[in-house]
């Protein structure tokens, strides 16, 4: 297998669901995943803000990093998680189709916001 460029996703590590489906994908990414680092984004205050995101942001949606310092939000990072993953590719597709993804985004945000102000993170 090639070696895949390193991807840094910084994620809400409280979240118990965050964590969740961290785990999931570390299991189906196998040999991939390993090129895959995981931030807690409570713990990566000041490396979010030296790259130009707001934490506050980064808990309110999945955001990682290519090894060039891009960095994809969203729906996007998920896609670039799941494009690395032979059983998640299609979904990658999948939710990337125009005419779904701003849907998706909808329920997504709401989602995230729903839970972060269930547990006293929303300011």
């Amino acid at each position: 297998m090639s070696e895949l460029p390193l991807l840094k996703v910084y994620y809400d590590g409280i979240c118990p669901v965050c964590r969740r489906d961290r785990a999931r994908y570390e299991r189906w990414a196998g040999e991939a995943g390993r090129q895959v680092v995981w931030c807690d984004v409570t713990e990566h205050q000041e490396t979010l803000r030296e790259r130009g995101v707001d934490p506050q942001a980064a808990l309110l949606s999945l955001h990682v990093e290519e090894e060039g310092g891009h960095i994809k939000e969203g729906i996007d990072a998920y896609i670039l998680l799941m494009r690395r993953v032979p059983r998640l590719k299609p979904l990658a597709w999948l939710i990337g189709l125009p005419g779904l993804k701003p849907g998706l985004r909808w329920l997504y945000d709401r989602w995230v916001r729903r839970r972060l102000a269930r547990e006293g993170r929303l300011p």
